[in-house]
C-alpha cells in the first residue's frame, strides 16, 4: 500500500512541477523587433549649366545702330549693316568715351559700351567746333554739351586740311562760288584761318560730296542743313580746331 502511494506521489509531483526546460519554453519572451530599412534619399543628378554662348558683334549691330542714333551719332540707315557712315560713327562713339579712336568696325566692347550707355557725355574740351580727320567727324560743343555730331568731308590728298586752331572771323551766308575753284559752290561758310582764307568749314551742293573719307580742296564740307545750324548758332571768333590723320 505505501509503494502505491509513493508511486501515485511520484506521478502526481512530476506533472505538477514543471521541469526547468518545460518553464524556459513556456515563458513567453519578448522578439526583438527588426529595424525598419531607411530609405535612401534619392540623389538628383548634377546639371551642369551650359556655357553661354558668346555672341559675335554682329549680333548686335542693329541695336548698335539703334542706340547710336537715339544718341546723336549719325550712323546713315539703321539696318544692321555697319557701313563706313556707321563706322564714322562708331569712331566718334570711341573717342568721346575715351576708348582708342579708329575707324575699324563693331566690336563686343563697343557693342556692350553702346548698349549700356543712357546719354552723351559730358565733354572735356572747352566750347567750339572741333573737326576730328580720323573719324571723318565734326563735333559743335556748346556750353558743357555736344549740341551735334556730324559727318564732314575734310581734304584730300595733296589738298590736306592742316591741322591748326583757330578761330571764325568771318561768315558767309547762303551760296556763293569758290574764288579758288570754278564751279564749286560753298554754303553757309565759317573762315576760321586768317593766315589761310580759303579754308572754311560749308555745306555743299549736294550731301553726296560730303564723303566718308578725305575729298575736299583743304575745305571742311559739312552735311547740309546740319551746317546751316550751325552757321546761325556760330559767332565770330568762335574756337576751331582740326586734329588726327586719316
Amino acid at each position: 500500500m505505501s509503494f502505491v502511494l509513493a508511486g501515485c506521489s511520484d506521478v502526481a509531483a512530476s506533472e505538477s512541477t514543471p521541469s526547468p526546460t518545460q518553464a524556459s519554453s513556456s515563458t513567453p519572451t519578448s522578439a526583438t523587433p527588426s529595424a525598419t530599412p531607411t530609405a535612401k534619399p534619392t540623389v538628383k543628378p548634377t546639371v551642369k549649366p551650359k556655357p553661354k554662348v558668346k555672341q559675335k558683334p554682329e549680333y548686335y549691330a542693329l541695336r548698335v545702330e539703334r542706340q547710336l542714333d537715339k544718341l546723336g551719332y549719325p550712323v546713315g540707315d539703321v539696318d544692321g549693316d555697319i557701313t563706313a557712315r556707321a563706322k564714322q560713327a562708331l569712331c566718334a562713339w570711341r573717342e568721346t568715351h575715351g576708348l582708342p579712336v579708329t575707324r575699324k568696325g563693331l566690336n563686343l566692347n563697343d557693342a556692350y559700351s553702346v548698349l549700356n550707355a543712357t546719354s552723351r557725355p559730358a565733354p572735356t574740351r572747352s566750347p567750339g567746333i572741333y573737326v576730328n580727320k580720323t573719324c571723318q567727324i565734326m563735333y559743335q560743343i556748346v556750353g558743357k554739351s555736344y549740341k551735334r555730331i556730324v559727318w564732314i568731308s575734310t581734304g584730300g590728298p595733296g589738298y590736306e586740311t592742316p591741322n591748326r586752331t583757330g578761330a571764325v572771323w568771318r561768315k558767309w551766308a547762303g551760296a556763293h562760288e569758290s574764288s579758288l575753284y570754278e564751279d564749286a559752290y560753298m554754303y553757309d561758310s565759317l573762315y576760321f584761318l586768317k593766315d589761310r582764307p580759303g579754308i572754311a568749314l560749308h555745306g555743299s551742293r549736294v550731301n553726296s560730296l560730303v564723303k566718308p573719307y578725305p575729298d575736299s580742296h583743304r575745305c571742311v564740307r559739312v552735311v547740309r542743313p546740319e551746317i546751316h545750324h550751325i552757321f546761325t548758332e556760330t559767332p565770330l571768333g568762335t574756337k576751331v580746331q582740326i586734329y588726327g590723320e586719316y
